[in-house]
C-alpha cells in the first residue's frame, strides 16, 4: 500500500478543490473542461418585447433560455382614431404559437387592461398558467368568466416576496405602488443573471392600501448584481416626484366641504381602487350615500371589496335605482368615462342618453384623472356638453399619476445598479428619456439598449445586442371577430367613411353580353342624389359608353369589365367633383 508524502493531497482534497473550481468557473459564465481545454459559451438569455413599446398599452415581453420561454403581461391597447369600427387592439403572438412547447407561462405584473386585457384571447392558442398576485389573479378571472374559460385556464395566486420556477427560470414578485393594489416588479433569475422588469410602479411613502415599495429588496438585488433593469418609462419625461395617491384625499374633502348642498359626481379610471376607496371614505364622512355606475367600474370594485382590498362602511353604497329617494345632497356617483369614451357611464349622462341619470344644474363633475395622450378631444367634448347642462366641473388637483417621474426612476437605478438599462413601457420619447437617466445614473451609454417591438435581444455579462426581429403587430378585434379585419378592411373602412360609395349596377343577357337593363347607380356617402339627379345621369352615360365600348371590342370577362367600367366613372367623377368614392359595379345575368 502506497504511503501519503508529507505535503502530498489526498484524492478527496483533489476531488474537492475540483468540484470549487468547476463552481467558480460556472459562476463566472463559461466551464473550462480540464482533459480538453474546451470552453462552454457562457448563458445567454433572449428578450423578446412583442407589444408595448413605442406606444402607452399592449405590454407583453417573452424571456426565453434554451427550453424555456416565461412572458410578463399580456396586455391590449385601445383602438386609433383611425380604426374604425375596431373594439380593441391584442398582440400578435405568433412567435409564441410558434414555440408553443417552450412557454412555461405568463407572469403578470398587475390587473391593469394594457397588461391583462389580452390574456382571454391569447389564452385560447396558448393555454399555460398564469401567475400574479390576488387582486390582479381576481380582476383576470373576471374576464375569464366573461370568455367562459375559468374551468380551461390554471391559475397561480403568488405573494409579495414569493418565487415561482418556469423552466429554467425562477421569478420572484417584489411589492410595488401604483394606481392599483398588489401591484408587482419582477426579478427574473436567469442562467445568465438577474434581470429587473418593473412593471408599471412609482414611490409611494403613503400609500392609500398596504404597504410602500419593497425598496430594501431592490437594494440587496442590486448589492448582489443585477446584469438588467427594465423600467418603466411613462413619466420618465416629467422631473421630480409623483405625488402620494393620499394628496388627493385632501383635495376631495375640500370639494366636498365646498359643495354641500350639490349632487356630486366624480369620473375615474374603473380599475384606481385606491381612488375609489378615497372617495367613499368622503363620501361616507360628509353623509352622503355613494352609487357606482359604469360595468368595469361595478366589476371592478366588486371582485376588490369581495379579495378584501376595500373598506366600505356598511350602508353607504346603495343601488342606483335607489338615487331617487335621496336629495342632491345625499349622493355621490362614482362613474367611468373621465377619457370621454362615447358608451361610458359620464358621456351618456352628458348628452342626455343615460337611463338613470342626466347631468342637471348645480351638479358638480370632478374628473379625477389626465387624459390619455390622444383622448384629449373626447374629453373636451364630454366637458363642453357638462357645462351646457350647467355643471360645475372640477379636474384641479383631482389625479396623481401612477407611474414614476425623474427622481424615482433614479431611485431605482441607484437601488439596483444594474449592468445593462434596457427602457421599457412608453412611446419613443419616454425611451429616450429613461435611457438619459440611466446614463445620468453613471451607466456607459454602450450599455443602455432602445428596443422596438419585435426585436431579439440577447444578453449576457459581456454583452446586450439586438441580434434578429421577429413578427409582432396588433390583430384587430370587432365584436366576435379576432384578426378577420386586417389593413386592407380597415383601408375600405377609411375610404368608404372619407369619401362614400356609388354602386353601378346592371344586367346582361347570357352568351350575347348585351344590356338588357340599367346601368342603375346608387349612392351612399357620396352627394345627395335628389340634389344630383344630373351628375349621375352624365354617370349612367359614361357606363353606358363604357359597356357599349366592351362589347364593341368583344370583351367577355366580367373581371375586365368591372375594371373598365370602375376605372372610367373614377376618372369621370374625379374630374367633375375632385372626390373619389369606392365604386362597385355588379353585374348580374339573365337567360
Amino acid at each position: 500500500m502506497r504511503t501519503k508524502k508529507s505535503g502530498e493531497k489526498s484524492s478527496n482534497e483533489i476531488l474537492q478543490e475540483f468540484k470549487e473550481f468547476r463552481e467558480r468557473a460556472a459562476d463566472s459564465g463559461h466551464m473550462e473542461t480540464a482533459a480538453a481545454g474546451s470552453v462552454k459559451s457562457e448563458p445567454k438569455v433572449k428578450i423578446i418585447p412583442l407589444g408595448g413599446l413605442e406606444q402607452i398599452g399592449m405590454n407583453i415581453t417573452a424571456f426565453e433560455c434554451g427550453d424555456s420561454i416565461v412572458v410578463v403581461d399580456c396586455g391590449l391597447a385601445f383602438p386609433t382614431d383611425d380604426m374604425l369600427g375596431i373594439d380593441l387592439v391584442i398582440p400578435d403572438v405568433t412567435y409564441l404559437e410558434k414555440n408553443l412547447d417552450k412557454v412555461k407561462g405568463f407572469v403578470i405584473t398587475h390587473g391593469h387592461e394594457d397588461h391583462i386585457g389580452a390574456l382571454p384571447y391569447i389564452l385560447k392558442k396558448i393555454n399555460v398558467p398564469v401567475y400574479g398576485t390576488k387582486l390582479t389573479i381576481g380582476l383576470i378571472e373576471n374576464k375569464l368568466k366573461e370568455h367562459d374559460m375559468m374551468k380551461t385556464t390554471r391559475r397561480k395566486v403568488v405573494k409579495h416576496g414569493q418565487s415561482v420556477t418556469l423552466g429554467c427560470f425562477r421569478v420572484e414578485f417584489i411589492k410595488t405602488n401604483h394606481s392599483i393594489a398588489d401591484a408587482a416588479a419582477l426579478a427574473i433569475f436567469t442562467p445568465a443573471g438577474v434581470i429587473i422588469h418593473t412593471g408599471d410602479f412609482k414611490i409611494d411613502y403613503t400609500p392609500v392600501f398596504g404597504d410602500s415599495a419593497d425598496l430594501l429588496r431592490f437594494a440587496e438585488l442590486g448589492k448582489k448584481g443585477v446584469l438588467a433593469l427594465m423600467s418603466d418609462s411613462t413619466n420618465a419625461i416629467r422631473p421630480g416626484f409623483t405625488p402620494s395617491e393620499r394628496t388627493v384625499s385632501k383635495t376631495f374633502d375640500a370639494i366636498f366641504a365646498e359643495h354641500r348642498s350639490n349632487r356630486i359626481i366624480v369620473a375615474t379610471f374603473a380599475s384606481n381602487v385606491d381612488r375609489v376607496q378615497q372617495i367613499i371614505k368622503t363620501a361616507y364622512k360628509y353623509g352622503r350615500k355613494v352609487v357606482i355606475e359604469g360595468r368595469s367600474m361595478v366589476n371592478v370594485i366588486g371582485t376588490a371589496s369581495e379579495l378584501g382590498y376595500m373598506d366600505i362602511p356598511e350602508g353607504t353604497l346603495i343601488d342606483i335605482e335607489q338615487l331617487k329617494n335621496y336629495t342632491d345632497d345625499q349622493t355621490v356617483l362614482i362613474t367611468t368615462g373621465s377619457q370621454g369614451e362615447s358608451m361610458a357611464a359620464l358621456s351618456r349622462m352628458a348628452s342626455n342618453l343615460h337611463r338613470k341619470v342626466s347631468i342637471k344644474p348645480n351638479d358638480v363633475v370632478i374628473l379625477s384623472s389626465n387624459p390619455i395622450p390622444g383622448n384629449e378631444k373626447a374629453v373636451a367634448k364630454v366637458v363642453n356638453e357638462l357645462y351646457m347642462n350647467g355643471a360645475e366641473v372640477i379636474s384641479q388637483d383631482t389625479h396623481v399619476s401612477g407611474h414614476a417621474c425623474q427622481e424615482e426612476i433614479k431611485l431605482m437605478y441607484a437601488l439596483t445598479r444594474p449592468k445593462y438599462a434596457l427602457p421599457v413601457h412608453g412611446e419613443y420619447r419616454h425611451l429616450v428619456a429613461n435611457r438619459d437617466i440611466a446614463v445620468s445614473m453613471g451607466i456607459p451609454k454602450e450599455n443602455t439598449l432602445l428596443m422596438a417591438s419585435g426585436n431579439v435581444v440577447e444578453i449576457c455579462s459581456d454583452h446586450c445586442r439586438v441580434i434578429g426581429h421577429e413578427q409582432t403587430g396588433g390583430i384587430l378585434v370587432d365584436g366576435l371577430g379576432v384578426g378577420d379585419v386586417g389593413n386592407i378592411v380597415l383601408r375600405d373602412r377609411q375610404n368608404l367613411a372619407q369619401n362614400g360609395i356609388i354602386i353601378v349596377v346592371l344586367t346582361l343577357e347570357k352568351y350575347t353580353n348585351q344590356l338588357l337593363s340599367g346601368p342603375d347607380i346608387v349612392s351612399r356617402g357620396f352627394v345627395y342624389v335628389r340634389e344630383s339627379e344630373d351628375l349621375l345621369e352624365e354617370a349612367r352615360s359614361v357606363v353606358n359608353d363604357t359597356v357599349a365600348d366592351c362589347m364593341d371590342r368583344h370583351m367577355t370577362d366580367w373581371g375586365k369589365i368591372k375594371n373598365v367600367i370602375r376605372d372610367n366613372l373614377s376618372d369621370f367623377l374625379w374630374k367633375r367633383m375632385k372626390r373619389s368614392p369606392m365604386i362597385l359595379p355588379i353585374i348580374m345575368e339573365v337567360e
